[in-house]
């Protein structure tokens, strides 16, 4: 009780689930090595307490990324010890993390998509489920939403006539996207077959619903990927070629910071990485003297 973890997590009311989720973790792991070092609550941390922590962590074997989301954890917990009055004076002010390894996302190639988009129905598949599954993938590259925005959408969200989709993405957000050709199609043709899905009797706002008639999660689009996909694929791929596509082909940076939902530009900066790095992998293929 004396490090007040509740308190702390719900004062994240801006974050995401998974963000407030990690930052529990990240505090509850800090939280439990503190109390082997004999420090029973927040006002006994000093900053080199904080670095021997995160040196702790470098000896455990713990990826640079891992390590750095624990120290931007710790920041915002003492930030808010501070404000609330439980210590003094923020210990985190300054602290420093390695920055993470700047691993690429994984782009689709074209033999990828076009399994995972047009791949020919089984005889034995149910209908409803097929066209579930079209419109769901062709909204995650056609649109570039989040799988937890596609997994909150109602059905009022979808304006086939305007060809847009309108999400609530990270910390309540609200945003209008458009959608591609294909996936107006393949909405029109789930939305046809929607009733034949086992929906509960009191009925349900969801676009999307699994077999047993709730809304679809992250782990079901999981699913419908892996029966797809030629190789393990995880779905935010979908959205990091959707964002590399859009920059290959000449899009404004910051209208797809727009689409994408970004706060910070520089979160949508890395497709630029992933592009060059395409560009490089042409040249070194084809150019006689590279």
């Amino acid at each position: 009780m004396a490090w007040h973890i509740d308190e702390f997590v719900d004062s994240l009311t801006a974050s995401s689930a998974n963000t407030v989720a990690a930052y529990r973790r990240d505090v509850t792991d800090f939280v439990e090595w503190a109390g082997r070092m004999t420090l029973e609550h927040p006002g006994q941390v000093d900053r080199l307490v904080l670095r021997r922590y995160l040196a702790f962590l470098t000896t455990r074997g713990f990826a640079k990324r891992s390590i750095a989301r624990h120290a931007s954890g710790l920041r915002r917990y003492f930030g808010w010890a501070r404000r609330r009055g439980l210590v003094d004076i923020d210990p985190s002010s300054g602290l420093r993390a390695p920055s993470g390894e700047g691993r690429l996302p994984r782009v689709l190639d074209a033999a990828e998509l076009e399994v995972l988009l047009d791949a020919p129905s089984d005889d034995d598949e149910v209908v409803w489920r097929r066209m579930r599954d079209d419109a769901a993938l062709e909204l995650l590259y056609g649109s570039g939403i989040r799988v937890s925005e596609l997994c909150g959408l109602d059905t009022d969200a979808i304006d086939l006539r305007a060809g847009a989709v309108t999400v609530w993405g990270k910390g309540a957000k609200e945003r209008r996207v458009p959608l591609s050709e294909p996936a107006v199609d393949a909405l029109r043709g789930w939305l046809r077959h929607r009733h034949e899905a086992p929906l509960p009797e009191s009925g349900t706002t969801a676009l999307f619903v699994n077999g047993r008639g709730n809304r679809l999660t992250p782990r079901d689009v999981r699913r419908i990927i892996d029966r797809r996909s030629a190789s393990p694929t995880h779905p935010h791929a979908l959205r990091h070629t959707f964002a590399t596509h859009l920059l290959d082909h000449g899009a404004d940076l910051r209208v797809v910071q727009e689409l994408l939902g970004h706060r910070d530009v520089a979160t949508t900066q890395r497709y630029t990485h992933v592009s060059k790095e395409r560009l490089k992998a042409v040249y070194r293929d084809t150019h006689p003297r590279a």
